[in-house]
């Protein structure tokens, strides 16, 4: 297996933070020295171990964002 390279070009946020104290963020982030994506995933405090995430292209990230501002959170509560 081939050592894979990343980048975190900007932290958008913390959206989370799991009981061993990683944190789940949203960065653009550059995957192998490929054009930056939006990654949604865990990491640790040093950004060395990263848990499984999401990578969104920009027009992926455009409809998700349609999508999320149509839902409403009070329907995950029934």
């Amino acid at each position: 297996m081939s050592d894979l390279k990343y980048e975190i070009k900007k932290s958008i946020g913390v959206i989370g933070e799991g009981t061993k104290g990683w944190k789940k963020e949203v960065n653009l982030v550059s995957w192998n020295e490929r054009k930056p994506k939006l990654d949604i995933r865990d990491w640790d405090e040093n950004h060395e171990k990263m848990g499984r995430g999401i990578t969104l292209s920009r027009s992926e990230v455009e409809e998700l964002k349609k999508l999320l501002v149509a839902f409403d959170p009070e329907e995950m509560e029934a």
